[in-house]
């Protein structure tokens, strides 16, 4: 008998043991349910937005429409296609030139594109500044290597923008003396013979009638090292006295004359309506911001 109710007891026991540990299990089933499970990363559905090196878009805006044939400057195709894709899918470029050649076609249609974001004058003049660029790329590229010409300021008299100024101060560092401007920057319905190159941002005009020949091509050389396309002009070439004329390349500001003269300096000519070739010194074309990245 008191074997029998111990193997009772026992088993008794034993079946405690199992209900308290399908509770505990229950349990346990019923706060993982309760409580929300980490929700993986969404999947991906779109591959990543090409990249817009704005850079070499505002370069290959200067250069392209004065190029004789139809050659890309080197780097900025995948970025102009970028771009001439977006242009397409607003209607304001044909299929046919969307091909990363920022030719006339391409800046009418950036200018086009400006207007209609309500810019006027410099802000719509073809050439992608990085407001407009921006909204441009909404949904469809992000990007990089952002330019811009900065603020107005004075000097020497003259309004240039803050890029200028600093191009021109990093330029005296190099020659170790001051420039003292004749013309400068945001000038429209200045000098005649300048022909609308001062209208806009970059361009500046320096004095250097009292200079020796060795100093005025040593000034024009600094001002091309960091990023001026630069010729030095004398009296035989126009109704003018000696002075260089800089226009800051990449400049988003510059006037459609400017423009064409930075477009010029990079395929070997001297700027002039002569299409003369390039008389100043030879040295590797810079950009300021390419040459702030080595210096």
């Amino acid at each position: 008998m008191k074997t029998m109710m111990r193997t009772r007891g026992a088993f008794t026991g034993l079946l405690a043991t199992v209900a308290v540990l399908g509770c505990l299990a229950l349990s346990a089933t019923q706060a993982s349910a309760a409580t929300p499970r980490p929700m993986s990363a969404p999947a991906q559905t779109s591959a990543a937005l090409p990249v817009v090196d704005m850079e070499a878009t505002v370069l290959a805006a200067q250069i392209d429409p004065r190029r004789a044939d139809n050659t890309l400057t080197p780097g900025a195709k995948a970025s102009v296609l970028a771009v001439e894709q977006a242009l397409q899918a607003r209607s304001l470029l044909d299929a046919r030139w969307v091909d990363g050649y920022f030719g006339t076609t391409t800046i009418t249609a950036y200018a086009a594109y400006q207007r209609s974001l309500g810019y006027t004058g410099l802000a719509a003049n073809g050439l992608p500044g990085a407001s407009s660029l921006t909204a441009l790329g909404q949904g469809r590229f992000t990007i990089t290597r952002v330019i811009g010409p900065g603020a107005k300021v004075q000097r020497d008299g003259y309004t240039v923008n803050n890029r200028t100024q600093a191009m021109l101060t990093e330029t005296e560092r190099l020659l170790g003396f001051h420039l003292v401007l004749a013309q400068g920057s945001y000038n429209p319905g200045g000098d005649p013979s300048s022909a609308g190159t001062h209208d806009g941002g970059g361009v500046v005009d320096i004095n250097i009638d009292s200079m020796s020949t060795a100093t005025r091509t040593a000034v024009a050389r600094a001002l091309r090292q960091v990023g001026f396309a630069a010729w030095i002009r004398n009296p035989s070439q126009g109704n003018w006295p000696w002075h260089i004329h800089a226009a800051a390349i990449n400049d988003t500001d510059l006037s459609t004359q400017a423009q064409n003269q930075t477009g010029d300096y990079y395929l070997g000519f001297n700027g002039l309506a002569n299409h003369g070739a390039d008389d100043g010194p030879r040295i590797p074309i810079v950009t300021w911001e390419a040459y702030q990245r080595t210096h």
